[in-house]
Parts: structure tokens; sequence; C-alpha cells
């Protein structure tokens, strides 16, 4: 039983989905017909509950080869972008096909990174005082760079650190906030593609994490007032940026089969002594630009007494750059970050629950990129898009394989494979949360810095529960989400969102042979996944239409998309 099939196994028929639908002749409420659109809708996920768990795997590794070099058929290809970039679109199915998976990564590598999302604010005239206390044009920005820029690698990236290295915009109450957190994400774009050890340390001296987690401000122990430092940060960067809970092998799996604390109290002690004294480094009402300036020291705030981090000294009387370096080096040096990490990024890009041998193999590329340098991301994509696991066909043998799309990238996908664009380039999709009406999340918007799901969540109640299989997306698969995703897509689908619309040029072209529609729809949205009852179920309600005016076809487009966009084969790929 794979993902999907678990999905199929808890499901429950959507109530709900009585959301009032666009009208005129574009609707596709109207078009498909209300028992049409619920009987694919119903096939949607369940709910899966609450509860979960963050420990590692324990699973047995498994025997894997390397990847088969068959030819890269436009079904394979699509599946690869969609793991590394979000969509398949013709034009990169072609570009993979004439390349090689190896050599498209690497021309994404080499591609130069967009306007910042920074900069893009600063150049629109969002840096005004009116907008000091706000997130205004923000969420434009980031909408803008996960649709639209074409280094749709970097970005996908990019979105996978913000939910490791978490910093919400829920939590950044200063001045200039939304330059703080454009200036956060442009930070994690920077070293998309570069080494671990740097980013932790830019993190770590981030104004914004600063801010969310408590580092700008903090001060040495004080005994007269009773004041200690704040141990934020300190158990933050630990737990969640670097070594996590328990001793790992590089495989994941738990260090000598029993769980054995990588820290304790006394730990988190002696570290948040280490991250005192750090402040902002010129905040004001006046100008944004201390929003992208790393935090700065203040003597006389900082604690220069004696400690000891992970069984690494530093004495007393050293600066607090120098123990920054110190302590940023042991953290990444332990051996729990390359499989800690490794695992984390793999979820993110294929699949929720990858194998102790997987993981083993990209915490080793981790580890040592072939040069002997420790931490490359590059190196790491490469070991975990091009590993067999990724790359082979699915096949009903693989029973654990795939992951349950979690909102933002099912939305991404489809702007990105639909081209949909922005005619006044403002790209005010906003914020995306509200689980009735829109996706249940949005990006930069986590209720917490252990992100909108845990890496280690077993879903209760479920096949995936029974068999202990990690599904972290499932955390925020309940009623409200799935009826929403629903109701939020016969909307998108047909007018887009805000003044954003997208094109179906190609699909009208397609839309008087309904088969060859679905077919195409079905192998941008979810290659290979969709079986063949589900396929001419769809095109059956396609085909139901009439297609005698340019409305009518754009209404079979729109039932098609949409339709795809409901199934539980489409929400769970593998």
């Amino acid at each position: 039983m794979d993902l999907a099939d678990s999905a199929r196994a808890s499901q429950a028929p959507l109530q709900g989905t009585d959301q009032q639908q666009p009208q005129a002749e574009s609707s596709i409420g109207a078009g498909v017909g209300s028992a049409a659109l619920a009987a694919i809708a119903a096939a949607s996920l369940a709910a899966c509950g609450g509860g979960g768990s963050a420990a590692p795997i324990t699973s047995t590794p498994s025997a894997v080869g390397p990847p088969t070099g068959e030819a890269i058929t436009a079904e394979r290809a699509a599946r690869f972008l969609i793991q590394a970039a979000f969509a398949a679109t013709d034009g990169q199915i072609a570009r993979v096909q004439a390349l090689g998976y190896s050599a498209w990564i690497d021309e994404q590598f080499a591609m130069p990174r967009s306007l910042s999302n920074w900069d893009w604010m600063d150049s629109k005239g969002y840096q005004v005082v009116a907008n000091v206390d706000n997130f205004t044009g923000f969420e434009n920005s980031l909408w803008r760079k996960l649709i639209s820029s074409p280094d749709g690698l970097r970005q996908r990236m990019t979105l996978a650190l913000s939910e490791i290295f978490v910093v919400s915009i829920v939590g950044l109450p200063v001045s200039w906030r939304g330059f703080l957190a454009a200036g956060y994400v442009d930070l994690l774009e920077s070293h998309a593609f570069g080494n671990y050890r740097q980013l932790l340390q830019d993190v770590t001296l981030s104004p914004a994490m600063g801010v969310y987690l408590n580092t700008r401000g903090n001060q040495k122990a004080n005994a007269a007032t009773g004041r200690v430092p704040d141990e934020n940060y300190a158990r933050e960067v630990m737990q969640l940026f670097s070594i996590g809970l328990v001793e790992l092998e590089l495989d994941g799996t738990l260090k000598g089969g029993k769980a054995q604390e990588t820290y304790n109290v006394q730990t988190i002690s002696q570290l948040a002594r280490v991250f005192t004294g750090w402040d902002l480094d010129g905040s004001n009402r006046t100008e944004a630009g201390y929003t992208r300036r790393p935090m700065v020291n203040l003597p006389a705030r900082y604690d220069t007494d004696a400690k000891t981090v992970l069984g690494t000294p530093i004495a007393a009387g050293v600066l607090a750059a120098q123990a920054l370096q110190t302590t940023l080096d042991t953290l990444s040096r332990h051996p729990n970050v390359a499989p800690f990490i490794s695992r984390q990024l793999i979820q993110r890009f294929v699949t929720s629950a990858p194998t102790p041998s997987y993981i083993a193999r990209v915490a080793s590329a981790f580890n040592d990129n072939g040069q002997g340098q420790r931490g490359d991301f590059k190196a790491v994509i490469k070991a975990i898009l091009l590993d067999d696991e990724a790359r082979r066909d699915p096949s009903p043998a693989d029973t654990t394989r795939g992951r349950l799309q979690e909102p933002i990238a099912r939305f991404i996908q489809w702007a990105r494979t639909f081209s949909l664009g922005s005619p006044t380039d403002l790209w005010n999709i906003g914020n995306t949360a509200d689980p009735v009406t829109r996706l249940g999340q949005s990006p930069m918007r986590s209720p917490s810095v252990f992100n909108f799901f845990r890496p280690g969540y077993v879903p209760p109640n479920t096949e995936l529960g029974r068999q202990g299989i990690t599904a972290p997306e499932f955390d925020i698969a309940d009623e409200s989400t799935v009826v929403g995703w629903v109701n939020f897509a016969q909307t998108f689908v047909a007018s887009g969102v805000g003044e954003t619309r997208p094109a179906y040029t190609a699909e009208v072209a397609l839309a008087g042979d309904p088969a060859a529609l679905v077919q195409r729809v079905a192998r941008l949205l979810a290659p290979g996944g969709l079986s063949a009852n589900t396929q001419s179920l769809i095109t059956q309600a396609v085909a139901a239409m009439p297609a005698t005016t340019d409305a009518n076809r754009l209404n079979r487009v729109y039932a098609a998309v949409l339709l795809v966009l409901a199934t539980p084969e489409y929400l769970v790929q593998v």
C-alpha cells in the first residue's frame, strides 16, 4: 500500500463544498455539473487527525542500486521537474530530455539570481513610513519569486530551507517587518546552492532570526537582578537547525539502536551564554537598511566567562565573535548534522519516508562532496535528485514511497505549469493561510518555529500510522484544508488569484479531444500517477460538457485541471 492508497483507505466524502462558484460562462461548477464535481472531489484526502511523533527512522536499510541510465521519457522528465523545480512545462521537459538530469541541475546552479525580494519591494515604493509596521509588499514579492523566477531549483531549495530554518512573519514585532522578512528569505536564497556552515552563521546573525528567537537584545546574567541569558535560540539551533534531539547513525537510525540525547539543560545554558550581547545594527523607523545587515555584538552585554559547548571549551576572555565561530564550528562538525539535515531535504524534494540507505547516501555527500568539502548543498541536491530512489519509475513494490504535496507546493506547481502571470507585476495573491477559503498554509507564516508540520509526523489511525511511516504533510491535512483546497482551486483554476491570470493555450487547442486533454493535464500535473480508471472518469466528465464556443472549450480545460487537482493520485505523488 503506497501513500495514495493509504489516503484512500481512510477517506470520507467531502462536506461543505457548496462555496459559491465563479459566475458567467467560465464557471467550472456550472460547466462540470455538481454531480460530476462531487464524484471526483469525494476521492480527495480525508482528515488524518492530530498527534504525531518526532522519532527518527528505525527501519532496516534497503539495498538500492545507482540510477539506471534509461531513456528520459517525457513522463520521467516531468516527475523529475516536479521534484526539483515545483512543476513541469513543455519547454523544461524538452530541456531535461536534451541535457539529462545532471546537466539540467548544473544549468540551474549556474543561473543568476532574479531581483531580490528586498530590492523588488524597494523598487516598487514599499519603503515608506506608512509600511513601517506592516508586511505590505512582502508576500507579493514572495509569490512573484516562487511562481515566476526562472531558477526553479533555487526557489524550491529556498522554500525547503525556510521550512527548516524557520522564521515566521507571525513573530516579527519590529519596525520595517516586511523588509526584515524579505531580507531573511533573500539570505536563504543566497545560500541555496552554498555551504551549510556559512548558512548556519548567517542565519544566527540574521536580524530576522534575532528578533524571532530572541537573540536580539540577549544579555549576560546579572545576579543582582536575577537576569539569565535567554535560551530560546540556544535550544532551537541544536534541536531544529543542526543536531536534533537524539544521536544518529549516518543513515538516520538511532545510534547503537537506542535513544541517546544529543544535549541536556546544561548544554543549553552554556550555549545561551555564547549568544549574549548581540543586537540589531542601527534599527530605526526612517529607513529599512538594518533589516539586511547582520547583528552586531555589544561587548558590555556579552558574557566573557569560560564556557563549554558540546565538549568544546571556550576560554574566559574570548571575544564574542570568536566564541560564536567556535560554537558554530562545533555544531556543524557534529556527526548528526548530515543525516538530520539530509533527511529533511529529501522529504521536501522527493519522499516523506526515505529509506535509511537513501539518507546515508545523501548524508555521505553532505559530509564530503568529493573534494573534501563538508556541507556543500550542490552536492546534497544532486545526491537527492539523482538517487535511484528518486529516479526509478513508480512500482507497486514501493509501498512507502511518495509524499503528500503540501498546499503551497501544489499551488506553485499549478501556477508554474500554466504560466500564471501578473499583468501589473503586483502579484497580489496575499495570505493563503485560511484553511476554509484558501490553502491552509502560506509561505513564511508557520504557526511556530517547528514549521507547519514535523519531519517525524506519523498520522494516527491510518495505515501509515499502523506501519509507522512518516508523512509530515498529513499533519495539516484535515476536513477544512481538504475542502478548502478544492474550493480554492475552483476559483484560481479559472480566474487566478487577485489580478494574476493563468494561460491555457496548449490545453484549449486539445479541448475538442477530451481524452487527449486529460492525458496532457495528467502528464503535467501527476506524471504516471493517475490510474486509467481515474483518467477515464475525468474524461467522461469533460466529454459531457459542450465544446461549441471558446467559452465552452475553456470550461473543458478548467474542468480537466480542477478534477486532476482534486484526485488523491495528484495530491500524493510518487
